[in-house]
Parts: structure tokens; C-alpha cells; sequence
């Protein structure tokens, strides 16, 4: 379970393709490892990695089929800069919203405007997802808890502030950026109760075209 609350950015230094999914290599100087053990999760943007080794300067882990198909990692190459947030202690101050670092989907920066000192950002969120998006509602977005703003359509509005901008890697978004989206998981467990037993069958996402696409199966 996480915040949010980005606590650095780190860079994948490698991705490598070990028996059809990815084993990924991260590195970062200002993320603190002392703490962190082998199975530990650290949110990497916004998706929720368990520690296969740990260094100095960083950590190593494995991403699932599952998780190639819902997030961008996919389509990351070696350099790609993300945001790093270890797991929620009890003791910990809960600065943002309770995130899971299970991705719901992907969403692409539209629009990108000046608002005094802030970033006005607009995103377009699946269709499917947007009810779980509500105004002033928390969204979780490459692993940053944010507030959304204004909602028009399948699209929503986040206005990013200077010290966000300056401790994640929002200021790098443009026009065209696809993001990891995580909704807000206590609307999908009202959802879920609301509906009780007509609830539909969740279905998998991966297909075999998919992987094919992505690189992981020739």
C-alpha cells in the first residue's frame, strides 16, 4: 500500500526479457535503501514492484505479463525516467490517498497550459474509468496522488503545483504522454458491493497479440 507521495525519481538502467515477461533494473541516488529487504514493494510509476536484489543505488524486479499489459512498461526503454515510492509504514503520515499500485489503465496528456506558477494538464482517461474519476476526487497518475480539478467528458483536469513539479516527473509530460492511471479503489469496492452477485466476471486483458506487439513473444 502507498501515498502517492513521490519520494524520488530513479531511472531503469536495464530491461531485460527473461522466459516471456521482464526483469527491470533500477536506479536512483536519492531514494533511501536502507531500509528496504528482499519482497518489499516499491511503487515504480504508480505500479506496485516486489524486490528481487537490492543495491546501494537502487533494486531490481520482475514485471508480469498482467502488468505489461495494463501499464506502459511495455513500451519503457533503458534511461526512461520514474517516480519511486517505497510502501506505507503504520507510522506514516498519509500525505496523499491510500494507492495500491494495481494500474487500472492508461491515460494520454491532451492539453498542457500555464496557470500562474502551476501546470494545467488535461488527460484523457478510458471510458470505462471515468466513473470512477469524480471532481475533487484523487486520481493516481505514474504513482502521484493528485487532485482532479475539472472533468469534461472522458477527459480531466490536473493542476500541478511548482514543488510537485520539481520532485516528479510531471514537468517532463507533453502533449501525446501516456501515463499509468490508478483510480480511486474505494469507488471500486463501493461499485463492487453495490452490484453483489451481478457483478460481471472480471476477463484478462493479456492476448497473445498484445505480447506480440510489445515484443515479448516473436
Amino acid at each position: 500500500m502507498f501515498t502517492g507521495i513521490i519520494e524520488a525519481t530513479g531511472t531503469l538502467s536495464s530491461l531485460t526479457l527473461v522466459d516471456g515477461d521482464l526483469s527491470v533494473r533500477v536506479q536512483s541516488d536519492n531514494l533511501d535503501m536502507s531500509d528496504v529487504a528482499l519482497g518489499d514493494s516499491i511503487a515504480t510509476n504508480g505500479v506496485c514492484l516486489t524486490v528481487t536484489e537490492k543495491f546501494s543505488d537502487g533494486f531490481s524486479a520482475d514485471v508480469s505479463k498482467e502488468t505489461l499489459s495494463l501499464t506502459r512498461f511495455a513500451h519503457y526503454q533503458r534511461g526512461q525516467r520514474v517516480n519511486l515510492e517505497k510502501a506505507l509504514q503504520p507510522i506514516s503520515r498519509l500525505g496523499g490517498h491510500l494507492v495500491s499500485g494495481h494500474v487500472d489503465g492508461i491515460a494520454e496528456v491532451v492539453k498542457v497550459s500555464p496557470n500562474a506558477r502551476a501546470i494545467d494538464y488535461w488527460l484523457a482517461a478510458p471510458e470505462a474509468l471515468m466513473k470512477y474519476i469524480p471532481y475533487k476526487g484523487s486520481v493516481c497518475i505514474d504513482g502521484a496522488s493528485l487532485t482532479v480539478n475539472e472533468i469534461d467528458g472522458n477527459q480531466f483536469k490536473l493542476t500541478i503545483v511548482p514543488h510537485t513539479l520539481a520532485q516528479t516527473t510531471i514537468a517532463e509530460f507533453q502533449v501525446g504522454t501516456l501515463v499509468n492511471l490508478e483510480v480511486d479503489q474505494i469507488a471500486r469496492y463501493l461499485e463492487r458491493l453495490i452490484q453483489g452477485a451481478q457483478a460481471p466476471k472480471a476477463e484478462s486483458t493479456v492476448t497473445e497479440s498484445l505480447l506480440v506487439q510489445a515484443g515479448f513473444i516473436k
